[in-house]
């Protein structure tokens, strides 16, 4: 089962590369009245990475509150 993880991730790391090289033109992104320009793969990449990190806090928060909340009640 662990090669078809790996095979999964492999897979979805070459459609980003792919879609990194593919589109490499700048565009304008405003939030909250911040206005940033920067290439579009860039801007994907930093939106990954915050997320990746996001979602391995949640994770990882769940799983203490889930450990401890066994050890309270054993």
């Amino acid at each position: 089962m662990r090669w078809v993880y790996l095979a999964i991730v492999v897979l979805i790391a070459a459609a980003t590369l792919i879609f990194a090289l593919q589109n490499l033109n700048i565009v304008s992104l405003t939030f909250l009245g911040s206005a940033i320009s920067a290439p579009l793969a860039l801007l994907v990449f930093v939106v990954y990475v915050l997320g990746a990190v996001t979602g391995g806090s949640l994770y990882g928060l769940l799983r203490a509150s889930v450990q401890g909340s066994r050890r309270r009640s054993a």
